[in-house]
């Protein structure tokens, strides 16, 4: 049987009961799991979360730098399993989650990892202004109807295979997610890994494998919806100087600018002719959206010019220091341990 750790990162009481939740959906899964909750440099909600699954899960502060990407690899680094799985902190998984990730993995050995569904519920129905195209910015995935190899996936439905994982240095801890900045960490360690396996990498996208996540109401404004496109502008921009596959980096992204102004523009505008006024929202949301996106991407070039100790810092990056050296270290459980005393 494939041995799997899920890691769940979090850092806020604020988020108590999605944590317990997202907590809770793990504990019920259907193939066996490892679960390793990395709260993010909190001391009270470190006590709080050992208190309430300390007997079910193993409960750890982040020892890298403040974010995402260093919870995952704390996370990582003390994982059991063949397979390292990643989860957010404010998502549910369904019971089979685990069980249907472990069948594409016997089934897609070769991989470089795999990733499942994130299916964005909003608790008061999809904004009539919302274009699907833009799931992706309240943390939803585009349907499929089977599993297909793509080229990276989401950071909140991941799996890996921890050797290889650990082998290329894990997420990138100067990149990513802390508190309301978002850099896209994952397709950044995807590109990463495909570099490192080489030629003909790819990654495979399992519909059954699906999580949950509610849209929070801050999240569901045409306002949030301009700033997540800005940020990932700016988020892609710095990625493309991290990545080493040269200019064909953002392939997948001209490729989705081109898709939705040729197609999803002419198809809402086409609805609203036939009487769904929505349809002008939502033609207009799509530019809008990829204007926010491209002007991120242009203002964040610009502070790459005036800084150039910026692309030193990338470099550093890119050539991330494995993380095998850790995993084998005789003093990060040590280190560990007296940080949980």
């Amino acid at each position: 049987m494939t041995s799997v750790s899920v890691v769940i990162p979090c850092f806020t009481e604020a988020r108590w009961g999605e944590i317990t939740r997202a907590v809770g959906s793990v504990l019920a899964q259907t193939h066996p799991c490892q679960l390793i909750v990395v709260v993010d440099h909190n001391d009270v909600l470190l006590e709080r979360l050992r208190r309430a699954v300390g007997q079910q899960a193993r409960v750890v502060p982040n020892r890298f730098a403040r974010g995402a990407s260093g919870g995952r690899n704390t996370g990582a680094l003390l994982a059991e399993g063949d397979l390292v799985v990643f989860m957010d902190d404010d998502e549910v998984a369904e019971a089979d989650w685990i069980e249907n990730l472990v069948r594409a993995h016997r089934a897609a050995p070769f991989a470089v990892g795999l990733g499942g569904a994130v299916e964005a519920r909003w608790p008061h129905g999809t904004p009539r202004w919302f274009p699907e195209e833009f799931s992706w910015t309240v943390g939803g995935t585009a349907p499929r109807p089977q599993d297909t190899d793509v080229r990276n996936v989401w950071g909140g439905n991941m799996a890996v295979r921890r050797a290889l994982f650990l082998e290329v240095g894990g997420f990138a801890n100067e990149f990513g997610k802390v508190g309301h900045a978002s850099q896209p960490e994952d397709t950044e360690l995807c590109l990463r890994m495909n570099a490192h396996v080489g030629a003909g990498a790819r990654w495979r996208f399992v519909p059954d494998a699906v999580i949950s996540h509610e849209v929070p109401p801050e999240r569901s404004t045409f306002r949030f919806f301009l700033r997540r496109n800005w940020a990932e502008g700016t988020g892609k921009r710095v990625m493309s100087s991290l990545s080493a596959e040269g200019s064909g980096v953002l392939d997948e992204e001209s490729a989705f600018v081109r898709t939705v102004l040729t197609r999803g523009v002419p198809r809402e505008l086409a609805a609203a002719a036939r009487g769904d006024l929505g349809g002008l929202a939502r033609a207009a949301a799509i530019v809008l959206g990829i204007g926010a996106a491209a002007l991120g991407y242009l203002a964040a070039g610009v502070r790459s010019a005036r800084t150039p100790r910026r692309r030193q810092a990338a470099d550093a990056v890119v050539h991330a220091r494995p993380l095998v050296g850790l995993a084998s270290s005789t003093d990060f459980e040590p280190r560990l341990e007296r940080m949980e005393a």
